[in-house]
């Protein structure tokens, strides 16, 4: 080993230990923040230089995401998941329909719409009409998060990694939706199942929920934002047109707005997670360019473990999802698995169980921080061991369903 590619290895191992610990000690570093610079690193040592830096970068996943940041800001400036959950809760009914609805609705919109706004939306709504109704709202938030993870799974664009797992591999999004929509529907099923049981009333007084900023309702806005979504979702079902063109053009036309400012769309965009996107892309491709990876993914063949079939792959993405989160997981295993094999079922694998991962502890996903942080500012408290709870059931039991499915799929 040179010393050049000694010292990419090491900077490699260094970002990804700051995906594990979610920075570095001692250090006012996030997971951006040690992906970035780590990137920085990699051209500073000239292994790789800036232009070879920036074709490393997947464009077309960076562009397909930006766009449905827009679209999302669009639908909560226009006040639409706060409608909608507002409308769900004064629906009558049960208690146990009444979680169906916020796991019906949650995992729809997640599918089409990025998991983690959805959240943001709904989660200070959902605990404000839960305590109106004398109703435990703990419940009802973990089924708003992990809903979401599950339900995001179910296509191309419901969360970043399988935007990227998508593009990447050049997968067809209606029959990537035909494979994943059964285990997400029995998933969904298993979580109504998993949670009926924990349904309370509150006695005494509830706390007190605080005001959370709500732009209202405006039916106008949020049309827009639903008929670009609409028209996308055909344009992916119909057509041959680049995704991401598709929807870079459909976010343009809700930037063209006599009503809300850019800076007010930007603003809802996440720009952090499009920095940790390409910095990894940077660091990756690097460590690539050494010629280690392909020595890895040759020596774990040898051992018999083929990251092309699906259950050391699914071991794999398991167990990677819950040390360094799922999105630097799928960027980190998708060219070692991508690069032989069936590109359909290599892409299955790494979407549903990286996602379906995220439910297993509140870190494992920024949907269930969004959701906990949320309670949290409502008075309503819900840690780690409250999550687990759920979340651990969930996980094993959606896992073992996507599992099922896919010995059953071949």
């Amino acid at each position: 080993m040179t010393p050049v590619t000694a010292i990419v290895v090491a900077i490699f191992a260094i970002v990804y230990l700051g995906m594990i610990l979610g920075g570095l000690p001692r250090l006012k570093l996030d997971r951006t923040g040690v992906a970035l610079l780590g990137a920085i690193a990699i051209v500073g040592l000239g292994d790789i230089s800036p232009e070879q830096a920036a074709q490393a970068i997947h464009l077309p996943t960076i562009l397909l995401l930006f766009a449905f940041m827009v679209i999302s800001a669009q639908m909560r400036l226009g006040g639409f998941y706060a409608a909608v959950t507002r409308r769900i809760v004064a629906l009558p009914g049960s208690p146990a329909r009444l979680l169906a609805w916020v796991i019906a609705s949650a995992a729809l919109l997640s599918a089409v719409f990025s998991n983690d706004i959805v959240c943001l939306a709904m989660a200070p709504v959902l605990v404000q009409a839960c305590l109106g109704r004398r109703l435990d709202p703990v419940p009802y938030l973990l089924a708003l998060a992990c809903a979401a993870n599950i339900g995001s799974a179910a296509t191309l664009i419901g969360n970043p990694q399988n935007m990227l797992i998508g593009e990447v591999l050049g997968l067809g999004f209606g029959a990537y939706l035909r494979d994943a929509a059964p285990p997400v529907l029995l998933g969904l099923a298993a979580l109504w199942l998993l949670l009926r049981p924990s349904l309370r009333a509150l006695q005494g007084t509830p706390p007190a929920a605080t005001s959370e900023d709500d732009p209202g309702f405006d039916a106008w806005q949020s049309g827009k934002g639903l008929a670009v979504a609409g028209v996308l979702l055909l344009v992916f079902l119909a057509t041959g047109w680049p995704r991401d063109v598709a929807a870079l053009v459909g976010a343009g036309l809700l930037l063209l707005s006599a009503r809300f400012h850019t800076r007010q769309v930007t603003a809802l965009i996440d720009w952090d997670l499009l920095v940790l996107f390409m910095s990894l892309f940077v660091v990756n491709h690097a460590l690539a360019h050494t010629g280690v990876t392909g020595q890895l993914v040759q020596g774990l063949r040898a051992q018999g473990l083929d990251l092309a079939q699906t259950g050391p792959l699914f071991a794999a993405t398991l167990l990677l999802s819950n040390l360094v989160s799922n999105v630097p997981a799928v960027m980190l295993l998708l060219p070692m698995a991508g690069s032989a094999g069936d590109a359909a079922g290599v892409g299955l694998v790494l979407a549903l169980v990286s996602t379906l991962a995220g439910n297993l502890l509140v870190v494992g996903s920024i949907a269930n921080i969004i959701v906990v942080d949320a309670a949290r500012r409502q008075g309503v408290t819900i840690d780690w061991r409250r999550h687990a709870r759920t979340g651990v059931p969930v996980t094993l039991a959606t896992l073992a369903i996507a599992a099922g499915w896919l010995a059953w799929r071949g």
